[in-house]
């Protein structure tokens, strides 16, 4: 058969999709989105009426002591009457794999014939391993993991609109992944609410990214907003005001940390493309360079992501990976909680905003304490 085949495009294709006949299929990733989507479109295809899926779909869990013999009998056992296909299910299975590897590697080879499937939902499936290559070959393998170069924000807009008939703008579908990055069961939930707040009686049913920020967002989470934005213009008051309302909601200041990270790297990039010679890709301008970066093209993002800039200056722009990596290094190790992961926070936010003296040790009279 064919090489792995992505969950992404899989779930566009819908219910015009149907898995090919083999005995075995392995879906290898760690979204558990995409893995639910799939095992549903399985179901669905393998057991169209509902009616036998409480005989003909059984699921394992992995992480529990499992006898192999007891996932191989349930695929292995032929219906008498129905047209359901049997399904045994191992959802966790990386360790149910290393245990039945050989009968595993026997079953994939074998024809299905009137017998069922075995289905394994794992973490990693290395292609160099004698059953990842019996399963390429004569079984099917699904990768359930977002490819790093996957065009998430095409693939988000074709997904609103087969799944909630909504019309994302290219501006939304980007602003909602750069707000929540690409956990993809998220990212549906919010194109439900946004599904939701259109008026039913629209004929056309568009969304605009200014309700990104109004209608998706928790309290918390515009809080979170609130404070990148206010730290990377300037206004240090406001954003360590926002991060103690965090910190005492319980967010994790690694967390806060890795999101504020999302964002400003979007910023270094486009400094360093400012900087580049003109015969060497230098866009033709601030927001061009913006664009290049990542950062979404709709009108409030960019004046967001300009004002940012054009406070930080290209000096210190260029400069937050490296102050990002400090201020990761130090919350993953001295500061990893309390007080310290707070003003540890709090002195990158007065990095930013040019404050002196607060990053520089040697300034401090000698025998004081941080």
């Amino acid at each position: 058969m064919a090489d792995r085949i992505t969950a992404l495009e899989i779930l566009l294709e819908g219910k015009n999709w149907t898995p090919a006949e083999s005995s075995l299929i392995v879906l290898v990733g760690d979204d558990p989105f995409l893995t639910r989507q799939v095992l549903a479109l399985i179901r669905d295809a393998l057991c169209p009426d509902e009616a036998d899926r409480d005989w003909a779909w059984r699921e394992f869990s992995g992480a529990e002591e499992l006898d192999p013999r007891d996932v191989f009998d349930e695929a292995a056992t032929v219906p008498l009457f129905a047209g359901a296909t049997r399904a045994a299910v191992v959802r966790e299975a990386d360790a149910f794999v290393s245990a039945a590897r050989e009968r595993l590697e026997e079953i994939v080879q074998a024809s299905r014939g009137k017998r069922g499937v075995v289905i394994l939902a794992v973490k990693s499936f290395p292609a160099t391993t004698r059953l990842a290559k019996a399963a390429a070959k004569s079984g099917l393998v699904i990768e359930t993991a977002v490819p790093p170069k996957a065009d998430l924000a095409r693939w988000l807009r074709a997904w609103a609109k087969s799944e909630h008939g909504v019309e994302l703008a290219a501006a939304t579908a980007q602003r909602l992944l750069e707000r929540l990055g690409s956990s993809l069961g998220q990212v549906d939930q919010a194109v439900q609410r946004l599904a939701a707040a259109i008026d039913p009686e629209a004929k056309k049913k568009t969304v605009p990214p200014e309700w990104i920020d109004d209608i998706v967002a928790s309290p918390q989470e515009r809080t979170a907003w609130g404070m990148f934005d206010a730290a990377a213009t300037g206004s240090t008051t406001s954003a360590v005001a926002h991060l103690a309302e965090l910190l005492e909601a319980g967010e994790n200041p690694i967390g806060i940390g890795a999101q504020m990270a999302s964002v400003l790297r979007r910023l270094s990039t486009a400094a360093r493309l400012l900087a580049l010679p003109p015969d060497a890709g230098r866009p033709p301008g601030i927001e061009a360079a913006l664009r290049e970066a990542g950062v979404a093209a709709w009108p409030k993002a960019m004046a967001e992501a300009k004002k940012a800039l054009a406070h930080l200056g290209p000096q210190r722009a260029r400069r937050l990976p490296i102050w990002l990596f400090e201020l990761d290094r130090s919350l993953k190790g001295e500061a990893s909680r309390g007080l310290r992961a707070r003003l540890a926070l709090e002195r990158f936010f007065c990095k930013m905003s040019g404050s002196a003296g607060l990053s520089t040790p040697a300034a401090r009279p000698r025998g004081t304490h941080p």
